[in-house]
């Protein structure tokens, strides 16, 4: 079967990545085997086909964080040959072998049922990014968001989890402002729902003042750093952020003032180790409120032999939407 293999020069601490064969005895043991029909191209997994970013346990590695395809065998009677399956986050393609692969072997825990509606290319285009994106909307939800109580911002935005938080809420009926540092990307986002575009610069400084004019109603950043300090001052009273990213950096330049005047949530979103049930509600909730024209509207076509080009231009913010890869082609 055919794979991309990462492997690690030890005398120079260079990695190389390359599309060759491997055999199922290659494979790790685990319970379920699936036939992998497509994966996708996250940050990190830009990270574990270049230089690794210490997520990678050793070599040689197959990464890819996500895979959607049909399982061929299953000692877990959870998962019997045929069932259509998706697999997100639990460090798969970081420190288990992932899905830049005709075929992987991982846990049955790992594995979460194709919802119905949704094709495997479909959860694909969605992956982690968009599973992240759902799982910060249902956040924003659970702490009072709904329709109507003003501007939804979205950090980030021409990214991948950005452009699916900005269908999702603008199928949801929000009012959602967009912001990107690419102002070629303006039409795509307006063609995604968004109805404002906030240039990057506008939002992106520190500022002394602790707290601004109250702006937003919610809002999902992808950026963090001091974009997030910066928002954290415009939320309304009551409002909440949902962080799911930090393309601006880790620090937080921030003061609490706005967490004790407006009452401000900062919701953290992870989407590697979510419980089974929370994953199984955001997977419905994507076959149902994520617009599949929408969705095809990000999507660029890839195959293995592409990913090395890939996850370099993921590094450099080069990508824009969701890649879907084609393991088989």
């Amino acid at each position: 079967m055919k794979a991309l293999v990462v492997r690690k020069d030890e005398e120079s601490g260079k990695t190389s990545a390359a599309v060759e064969e491997i055999g199922m005895d290659d494979l790790p043991h685990a319970e379920v085997t699936v036939a992998v029909e497509y994966s996708t191209v996250n940050y990190k997994d830009g990270l574990c086909i270049g230089p690794g970013g210490g997520l990678v346990r050793k070599y040689p590695h197959v990464p890819g964080i996500d895979f959607a395809g049909t399982v061929e065998a299953s000692d877990d009677p959870r998962y019997k040959p045929g069932d259509k399956v998706v697999l997100t986050g639990w460090r798969v393609g970081e420190a288990h072998w992932g899905g830049y692969a005709q075929k992987a072997r991982v846990k049955a825990e790992w594995l979460v049922p194709l919802p119905a509606g949704l094709t495997t290319r479909q959860a694909m285009a969605v992956g982690t990014a968009g599973f992240t994106a759902m799982l910060a909307v249902m956040a924003l939800e659970d702490h009072g968001l709904t329709p109507g109580h003003g501007p939804v911002l979205v950090t980030g935005a021409a990214g991948g989890v950005g452009s699916v938080a900005t269908a999702i809420l603008a199928h949801l009926g929000h009012e959602v402002a967009a912001v990107t540092g690419r102002p070629e990307t303006a039409d795509y986002l307006k063609g995604l729902g968004a109805t404002q575009i906030v240039a990057r610069e506008e939002i992106n400084e520190t500022v002394k003042r602790p707290l601004e004019s109250e702006t937003w109603a919610g809002c999902v950043d992808a950026v963090g750093g001091a974009m997030l300090a910066r928002v954290l001052g415009q939320m309304k009273y009551g409002a909440s952020v949902a962080a799911v990213g930090l393309a601006g950096g880790s620090a937080l330049p921030a003061t609490v003032v706005p967490f004790l005047l407006r009452g401000v949530n900062l919701l953290g979103i992870d989407s590697v180790m979510q419980p089974y049930d929370n994953r199984v509600r955001a997977w419905d909730r994507i076959a149902r409120d994520l617009p599949m024209e929408k969705l095809e509207a990000m999507v660029e076509p890839a195959t293995l032999a592409d990913l090395p080009r890939l996850g370099a231009e993921i590094l450099q913010g080069r990508v824009k939407g969701r890649v879907v890869v084609d393991v088989n082609a």
